[in-house]
Protein backbone atom coordinates (compact mmCIF):
# COMPACT_ATOMS: atom_id res chain seq x y z
CA UNK A 1 0.00 0.00 0.00
CA UNK A 2 2.84 2.20 0.87
CA UNK A 3 4.37 1.26 -2.66
CA UNK A 4 0.79 2.49 -4.54
CA UNK A 5 0.78 5.97 -2.97
CA UNK A 6 4.57 6.41 -2.99
CA UNK A 7 4.28 5.54 -6.72
CA UNK A 8 1.20 8.14 -6.96
CA UNK A 9 2.99 10.61 -5.28
CA UNK A 10 6.02 10.27 -7.63
CA UNK A 11 3.44 10.12 -10.56
CA UNK A 12 1.42 13.46 -9.56
CA UNK A 13 5.14 14.90 -8.68
CA UNK A 14 6.09 14.24 -12.76
CA UNK A 15 3.03 15.73 -13.80
CA UNK A 16 3.23 19.08 -12.16
CA UNK A 17 6.41 19.68 -13.41
CA UNK A 18 5.78 18.80 -17.03
CA UNK A 19 2.78 21.62 -16.48
CA UNK A 20 5.56 24.14 -14.89
CA UNK A 21 7.51 24.02 -17.68
CA UNK A 22 5.22 23.91 -20.22
CA UNK A 23 5.13 27.47 -20.46
CA UNK A 24 9.08 27.36 -21.12
CA UNK A 25 9.12 25.17 -23.99
CA UNK A 26 5.54 26.25 -25.91
CA UNK A 27 6.43 27.73 -29.17
CA UNK A 28 3.66 30.64 -29.31
CA UNK A 29 1.51 32.24 -26.53
CA UNK A 30 -1.63 31.11 -27.94
CA UNK A 31 -0.55 27.00 -27.01
CA UNK A 32 -0.39 28.78 -23.32
CA UNK A 33 -3.67 30.27 -23.98
CA UNK A 34 -5.14 27.19 -24.60
CA UNK A 35 -3.61 25.28 -21.56
CA UNK A 36 -4.33 27.47 -19.04
CA UNK A 37 -8.44 27.56 -20.23
CA UNK A 38 -7.86 23.69 -20.12
CA UNK A 39 -6.93 23.82 -16.97
CA UNK A 40 -10.05 26.51 -16.30
CA UNK A 41 -12.24 23.89 -17.92
CA UNK A 42 -10.63 21.06 -16.01
CA UNK A 43 -11.23 22.17 -12.44
CA UNK A 44 -15.25 22.88 -13.55
CA UNK A 45 -15.21 18.96 -14.56
CA UNK A 46 -14.02 18.24 -11.54
CA UNK A 47 -16.88 19.71 -10.04
CA UNK A 48 -19.49 17.50 -12.23
CA UNK A 49 -17.28 14.69 -11.66
CA UNK A 50 -18.38 15.17 -8.01
CA UNK A 51 -21.66 15.11 -8.44
CA UNK A 52 -21.78 13.02 -11.68
CA UNK A 53 -19.45 10.47 -11.32
CA UNK A 54 -18.90 9.95 -7.24
CA UNK A 55 -22.36 10.56 -6.43
CA UNK A 56 -24.26 9.02 -9.65
CA UNK A 57 -26.60 12.02 -10.35
CA UNK A 58 -25.80 13.94 -13.58
CA UNK A 59 -26.60 17.64 -13.47
CA UNK A 60 -27.28 19.25 -16.96
CA UNK A 61 -26.98 22.68 -15.04
CA UNK A 62 -23.43 22.92 -14.11
CA UNK A 63 -22.35 25.18 -16.94
CA UNK A 64 -25.63 27.77 -15.69
CA UNK A 65 -23.66 27.22 -11.98
CA UNK A 66 -20.25 27.86 -13.57
CA UNK A 67 -22.13 31.31 -15.37
CA UNK A 68 -23.08 32.49 -12.11
CA UNK A 69 -19.55 32.29 -10.64
CA UNK A 70 -18.14 34.33 -13.68
CA UNK A 71 -21.09 36.73 -13.66
CA UNK A 72 -20.34 37.50 -9.86
CA UNK A 73 -17.27 38.69 -10.57
CA UNK A 74 -17.75 40.15 -13.87
CA UNK A 75 -20.55 42.51 -12.55
CA UNK A 76 -19.04 42.95 -8.83
CA UNK A 77 -15.48 44.11 -10.24
CA UNK A 78 -17.17 46.10 -13.54
CA UNK A 79 -20.71 47.80 -12.10
CA UNK A 80 -19.27 47.97 -8.83
CA UNK A 81 -15.91 48.43 -8.69
CA UNK A 82 -14.96 45.57 -5.99
CA UNK A 83 -11.58 44.23 -5.29
CA UNK A 84 -11.21 40.99 -7.72
CA UNK A 85 -10.44 38.40 -5.28
CA UNK A 86 -13.32 39.79 -3.08
CA UNK A 87 -15.55 39.27 -5.89
CA UNK A 88 -14.11 35.88 -6.72
CA UNK A 89 -14.34 34.66 -3.00
CA UNK A 90 -17.81 35.26 -3.44
CA UNK A 91 -18.26 33.57 -6.85
CA UNK A 92 -18.06 30.01 -5.09
CA UNK A 93 -20.54 30.99 -2.20
CA UNK A 94 -22.97 32.55 -4.28
CA UNK A 95 -23.24 29.78 -6.99
CA UNK A 96 -23.31 27.65 -3.86
CA UNK A 97 -26.96 28.89 -2.34
CA UNK A 98 -28.12 28.92 -5.85
CA UNK A 99 -27.11 25.49 -6.36
CA UNK A 100 -28.37 24.30 -2.61
CA UNK A 101 -32.26 25.54 -3.63
CA UNK A 102 -31.69 24.01 -6.80
CA UNK A 103 -30.76 20.60 -5.38
CA UNK A 104 -33.63 20.74 -2.36
CA UNK A 105 -36.14 20.80 -5.42
CA UNK A 106 -34.00 18.41 -8.13
CA UNK A 107 -32.58 16.26 -6.10
CA UNK A 108 -36.76 14.70 -4.93
CA UNK A 109 -36.46 13.41 -8.30
CA UNK A 110 -34.35 10.69 -9.67
CA UNK A 111 -32.48 9.24 -12.35
CA UNK A 112 -33.18 10.66 -16.00
CA UNK A 113 -35.90 12.77 -14.12
CA UNK A 114 -33.44 14.43 -12.16
CA UNK A 115 -31.55 15.31 -15.31
CA UNK A 116 -34.01 16.66 -17.01
CA UNK A 117 -34.95 19.01 -14.05
CA UNK A 118 -31.81 20.33 -13.65
CA UNK A 119 -31.15 20.86 -17.56
CA UNK A 120 -34.59 23.21 -17.46
CA UNK A 121 -32.73 24.72 -14.36
CA UNK A 122 -29.39 25.31 -16.74
CA UNK A 123 -31.85 26.95 -19.34
CA UNK A 124 -34.29 29.09 -16.71
CA UNK A 125 -29.97 30.66 -15.78
CA UNK A 126 -29.11 31.36 -19.42
CA UNK A 127 -32.47 33.16 -20.11
CA UNK A 128 -32.06 35.08 -16.56
CA UNK A 129 -28.69 36.32 -17.92
CA UNK A 130 -29.85 36.66 -21.60
CA UNK A 131 -32.51 38.92 -20.58
CA UNK A 132 -31.86 40.92 -17.83
CA UNK A 133 -30.14 43.76 -19.86
CA UNK A 134 -30.55 46.37 -16.58
CA UNK A 135 -28.55 44.11 -14.28
CA UNK A 136 -26.23 41.30 -16.35
CA UNK A 137 -25.94 43.82 -19.49
CA UNK A 138 -27.96 41.29 -21.58
CA UNK A 139 -26.41 39.81 -24.69
CA UNK A 140 -23.87 42.33 -24.91
CA UNK A 141 -21.85 41.22 -21.79
CA UNK A 142 -19.98 42.27 -19.66
CA UNK A 143 -16.34 44.05 -20.79
CA UNK A 144 -13.34 45.04 -19.06
CA UNK A 145 -12.92 42.83 -16.38
CA UNK A 146 -9.93 43.23 -14.26
CA UNK A 147 -7.21 41.64 -14.02
CA UNK A 148 -6.27 39.74 -10.34
CA UNK A 149 -3.19 41.05 -8.75
CA UNK A 150 -1.64 40.55 -5.43
CA UNK A 151 0.00 44.14 -4.17
CA UNK A 152 2.23 44.85 -7.41
CA UNK A 153 2.07 41.67 -8.87
CA UNK A 154 -0.46 41.84 -11.85
CA UNK A 155 -1.91 38.72 -13.89
CA UNK A 156 -2.37 40.90 -16.75
CA UNK A 157 0.03 38.50 -19.40
CA UNK A 158 -0.76 34.93 -20.51
CA UNK A 159 1.76 33.04 -18.94
CA UNK A 160 1.40 35.02 -15.63
CA UNK A 161 -2.40 34.08 -15.45
CA UNK A 162 -1.60 29.96 -16.70
CA UNK A 163 0.11 30.09 -13.37
CA UNK A 164 -2.32 31.41 -11.40
CA UNK A 165 -4.56 29.09 -12.76
CA UNK A 166 -2.26 25.88 -12.12
CA UNK A 167 -2.45 26.85 -8.52
CA UNK A 168 -5.72 26.49 -8.19
CA UNK A 169 -6.21 23.24 -10.50
CA UNK A 170 -3.45 22.15 -7.77
CA UNK A 171 -5.69 22.95 -5.14
CA UNK A 172 -8.22 21.55 -6.38
CA UNK A 173 -7.32 18.23 -7.11
CA UNK A 174 -5.77 17.80 -3.22
CA UNK A 175 -8.89 18.90 -2.15
CA UNK A 176 -10.87 16.49 -3.99
CA UNK A 177 -8.79 13.52 -2.72
CA UNK A 178 -9.05 14.73 0.42
CA UNK A 179 -12.69 14.61 0.01
CA UNK A 180 -13.53 11.59 -1.91
CA UNK A 181 -11.21 9.63 0.62
CA UNK A 182 -13.04 10.68 3.85
CA UNK A 183 -15.98 9.42 5.03
CA UNK A 184 -18.19 12.09 3.76
CA UNK A 185 -16.39 10.78 -0.04
CA UNK A 186 -17.55 7.28 0.76
CA UNK A 187 -20.83 8.02 1.41
CA UNK A 188 -21.12 9.71 -2.19
CA UNK A 189 -19.71 6.96 -3.35
CA UNK A 190 -22.49 4.17 -1.71
CA UNK A 191 -25.27 6.22 -2.66
CA UNK A 192 -24.08 6.66 -6.45
CA UNK A 193 -23.84 2.59 -5.75
CA UNK A 194 -27.29 2.05 -4.42
CA UNK A 195 -29.73 4.36 -2.65
CA UNK A 196 -31.55 1.38 -0.56
CA UNK A 197 -28.27 -0.01 0.30
CA UNK A 198 -26.60 3.51 1.52
CA UNK A 199 -29.65 4.17 3.91
CA UNK A 200 -29.87 0.23 5.27
CA UNK A 201 -26.31 1.75 6.15
CA UNK A 202 -27.83 4.93 8.01
CA UNK A 203 -26.78 7.65 5.49
CA UNK A 204 -29.12 10.45 5.18
CA UNK A 205 -29.65 10.16 1.25
CA UNK A 206 -31.42 13.67 1.15
CA UNK A 207 -28.72 15.47 2.86
CA UNK A 208 -25.62 13.77 1.25
CA UNK A 209 -26.84 14.44 -2.41
CA UNK A 210 -27.81 18.29 -1.70
CA UNK A 211 -24.82 18.69 0.24
CA UNK A 212 -23.02 16.94 -3.09
CA UNK A 213 -25.01 18.82 -5.17
CA UNK A 214 -24.04 22.10 -3.32
CA UNK A 215 -19.65 21.11 -3.21
CA UNK A 216 -20.05 20.25 -7.32
CA UNK A 217 -21.91 24.13 -8.11
CA UNK A 218 -19.28 25.82 -5.65
CA UNK A 219 -16.19 24.21 -7.51
CA UNK A 220 -18.29 25.25 -10.47
CA UNK A 221 -18.50 28.88 -9.17
CA UNK A 222 -15.13 29.37 -8.52
CA UNK A 223 -14.16 27.89 -12.18
CA UNK A 224 -16.27 30.46 -13.33
CA UNK A 225 -14.08 33.54 -11.22
CA UNK A 226 -10.66 31.94 -12.80
CA UNK A 227 -12.74 31.66 -16.13
CA UNK A 228 -13.74 35.98 -16.02
CA UNK A 229 -10.46 36.52 -14.51
CA UNK A 230 -8.59 34.80 -17.16
CA UNK A 231 -10.66 35.74 -20.57
CA UNK A 232 -12.54 39.23 -18.80
CA UNK A 233 -15.33 39.46 -20.89
CA UNK A 234 -18.58 37.25 -20.15
CA UNK A 235 -21.58 36.62 -22.65
CA UNK A 236 -24.79 34.89 -22.18
CA UNK A 237 -23.33 32.01 -23.66
CA UNK A 238 -21.49 30.62 -21.12
CA UNK A 239 -24.46 29.21 -19.12
CA UNK A 240 -25.52 27.54 -22.59
CA UNK A 241 -26.41 23.53 -21.97
CA UNK A 242 -23.40 22.50 -24.53
CA UNK A 243 -20.91 24.04 -22.38
CA UNK A 244 -22.28 21.17 -19.98
CA UNK A 245 -22.30 18.44 -22.51
CA UNK A 246 -18.95 19.65 -23.05
CA UNK A 247 -17.57 19.20 -19.66
CA UNK A 248 -19.70 15.68 -19.37
CA UNK A 249 -17.43 15.05 -22.65
CA UNK A 250 -14.34 15.71 -20.74
CA UNK A 251 -15.29 13.50 -17.65
CA UNK A 252 -16.57 10.78 -19.48
CA UNK A 253 -13.51 10.83 -21.78
CA UNK A 254 -10.83 11.12 -19.10
CA UNK A 255 -12.72 8.71 -16.95
CA UNK A 256 -15.91 8.75 -14.87
CA UNK A 257 -15.29 8.90 -11.17
CA UNK A 258 -11.93 8.80 -10.85
CA UNK A 259 -9.59 11.75 -9.41
CA UNK A 260 -7.22 12.60 -12.22
CA UNK A 261 -9.90 11.72 -15.17
CA UNK A 262 -11.78 15.24 -15.85
CA UNK A 263 -8.05 16.73 -15.86
CA UNK A 264 -6.73 13.97 -18.35
CA UNK A 265 -10.03 14.51 -20.50
CA UNK A 266 -10.68 18.74 -20.51
CA UNK A 267 -6.88 18.87 -21.58
CA UNK A 268 -7.06 16.46 -24.27
CA UNK A 269 -10.26 17.10 -25.77
CA UNK A 270 -9.19 21.04 -25.23
CA UNK A 271 -6.04 20.44 -27.78
CA UNK A 272 -8.09 18.19 -30.20
CA UNK A 273 -10.96 20.26 -30.35
CA UNK A 274 -8.01 23.51 -31.19
CA UNK A 275 -6.50 21.20 -33.42
CA UNK A 276 -9.52 20.29 -35.69
CA UNK A 277 -10.19 23.86 -35.96
CA UNK A 278 -8.49 23.97 -39.60
CA UNK A 279 -11.62 22.05 -40.75
CA UNK A 280 -14.36 25.37 -39.50
CA UNK A 281 -17.38 23.50 -39.13
CA UNK A 282 -16.47 20.45 -40.65
CA UNK A 283 -14.18 19.39 -37.27
CA UNK A 284 -17.36 17.73 -35.98
CA UNK A 285 -17.19 15.21 -38.49
CA UNK A 286 -13.77 14.17 -37.53
CA UNK A 287 -14.24 15.24 -33.71
CA UNK A 288 -17.45 12.82 -33.63
CA UNK A 289 -16.37 9.24 -34.41
CA UNK A 290 -13.17 10.41 -32.33
CA UNK A 291 -15.14 10.02 -29.46
CA UNK A 292 -17.20 6.77 -30.53
CA UNK A 293 -14.69 5.33 -31.07
CA UNK A 294 -13.03 6.77 -27.59
CA UNK A 295 -15.70 5.54 -25.57
CA UNK A 296 -15.85 1.73 -27.88
CA UNK A 297 -12.62 0.87 -26.44
CA UNK A 298 -12.39 2.78 -23.51
CA UNK A 299 -15.93 2.60 -21.82
CA UNK A 300 -14.64 3.22 -18.62
CA UNK A 301 -12.66 6.48 -19.85
CA UNK A 302 -8.61 6.78 -20.02
CA UNK A 303 -8.06 6.17 -16.61
CA UNK A 304 -10.71 4.45 -15.65
CA UNK A 305 -9.35 1.51 -18.22
CA UNK A 306 -6.07 1.76 -16.57
CA UNK A 307 -6.92 1.65 -13.40
CA UNK A 308 -8.80 -2.04 -13.77
CA UNK A 309 -6.36 -2.83 -16.20
CA UNK A 310 -4.07 -2.62 -13.17
CA UNK A 311 -5.99 -3.79 -10.88
CA UNK A 312 -6.50 -6.95 -13.45
CA UNK A 313 -2.55 -7.63 -13.63
CA UNK A 314 -2.14 -7.37 -9.60
CA UNK A 315 -5.38 -9.79 -9.60
CA UNK A 316 -3.70 -12.34 -11.85
CA UNK A 317 -0.13 -11.65 -10.03
CA UNK A 318 -1.72 -12.69 -6.77
CA UNK A 319 -3.11 -15.81 -8.14
CA UNK A 320 0.35 -16.65 -9.77
CA UNK A 321 2.15 -16.23 -6.69
CA UNK A 322 -0.33 -17.92 -4.57
CA UNK A 323 -0.09 -21.03 -6.89
CA UNK A 324 3.92 -21.16 -6.34
CA UNK A 325 3.36 -21.29 -2.98
CA UNK A 326 0.94 -24.17 -2.83
CA UNK A 327 3.16 -26.09 -5.55
CA UNK A 328 5.92 -26.60 -2.75
CA UNK A 329 3.83 -27.23 -0.23
CA UNK A 330 1.71 -30.46 -2.35
CA UNK A 331 5.43 -31.45 -3.31
CA UNK A 332 6.27 -32.07 0.27
CA UNK A 333 3.30 -33.78 1.82
CA UNK A 334 3.87 -36.28 -1.57
CA UNK A 335 7.53 -36.73 -0.28
CA UNK A 336 6.69 -37.24 3.16
CA UNK A 337 3.56 -39.59 2.18
CA UNK A 338 6.07 -41.55 -0.11
CA UNK A 339 8.73 -42.33 2.81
Amino acid sequence: MRVDYRMEYVFYGILLLAAVAFPFFATNEYQVYVMALAFIWAISAMGLNLIAGYTGQLNLAHAGFMAIGAYTVGLLTVDYGVPFWLAFLLAGPIAAVVGFFAGILSLRLKTHFFSIFTLCVGYIIYLLIEKGDSFTHGPVGVIGIPAPSIGPLVFDTTTSVYFLVLAFLVLTIWVMRRLVRSIVGRSFVAIRNSDDLAEALGINLMRTKVLAFTLSTFIAGLSGGLFAGFVRFLGPDLAREYHTFDLIAFVLVGGIGTLMGPVLGAVALTWVTQSLQFLENYRMIVFGPMLILLVMFFPHGIIGTFGIWMARRRANAGKRSNTQAVLPSRSGEEARANA
